[in-house]
């Protein structure tokens, strides 16, 4: 089983397939006052960004899983890169059914919490594999203010304004209502928007220019006439953040 083709190639060059940009990502790690004692389990994990600097940066130990066997294998490469394959290890597997063999004491979910059918079921995921006392990662988006009308809902990838919360406040009473302490959080911001989002538009410009026959290459043409576009309309509306959470 394998992620859709067309994502593994708008992303392939980025270490980190969310809104965080590097600066945003040391700041989390910092801010969970991580040490080399601790382990973390990071489903949907991509590339591995957050677990190799965070293995490098406080030698903790973890396990990313991902549907993508490409984003695996870039992940194991940047592993041994910053010399820290020994400590973290990578698995091509369904995300949606993973649980860690021995409690960790992060697990975390950053963008992808589809993998259990919204934020509720992905936090109950998580706990599955979180010692007691351990904190979830969840990286989730809200609307920073009320779409004006379908066509910013759609630049903003969903069918309708009720697929994200209405504010980043109702997304942490529903943190509240599941039993969850917010106990840290780092949030994107516009610049780091437009890390993730434009940087895929050259990736695909690229693409396209080598694959100009391949059976993606007419949408990935259409799609990079009107993803700048999108992603302007967009940019003031949705925000995102990843939540660290302890259980009452």
């Amino acid at each position: 089983m394998e992620i859709p083709r067309h994502h593994v190639i708008r992303e392939r060059h980025h270490r980190i397939h969310n809104p965080l940009d590097d600066a945003k990502l040391a700041t989390l790690g910092g801010a969970l006052r991580l040490s080399a004692s601790m382990s973390i389990l990071d489903l949907a994990s991509g590339s591995g960004e957050m677990l190799a600097t965070w293995s490098r940066d406080y030698g903790i130990r973890g396990t990313g899983v991902d549907l993508s066997s490409e984003f695996v294998a870039s992940a194991q490469a940047r592993a041994a890169e910053l010399g820290v394959g020994d400590r973290i290890t990578f698995v091509h597997g369904d995300a949606s059914t993973y649980v860690s063999t021995s409690p960790v004491d992060v697990a975390a979910c950053l963008g992808a919490t589809w993998i259990g059918g919204g934020v509720d079921g992905t936090v109950a995921l998580l706990d599955r594999s979180l010692r007691p006392g351990g904190i979830v990662l969840v990286g989730e988006p809200y609307w920073l203010k009320e779409p004006p009308d379908q066509e910013v809902v759609e630049a903003c990838h969903a069918q309708s304004k009720d697929d994200f919360q209405s504010s980043l406040a109702d997304l942490l009473r529903r943190f509240d209502r599941l039993g969850w302490d917010l106990v840290e959080m780092v949030l994107a911001d516009p610049n780091s928007w437009d890390r993730y989002h434009a940087a895929q538009w050259l990736t695909v410009r690229r693409w396209l220019d080598e694959n100009p026959d391949d059976e993606l290459a007419s949408a990935f043409r259409e799609e990079l006439s009107v993803a700048p576009l999108q992603h302007v309309l967009c940019r003031e509306y949705l925000g995102w953040g990843v939540f660290a959470l302890m259980k009452r």
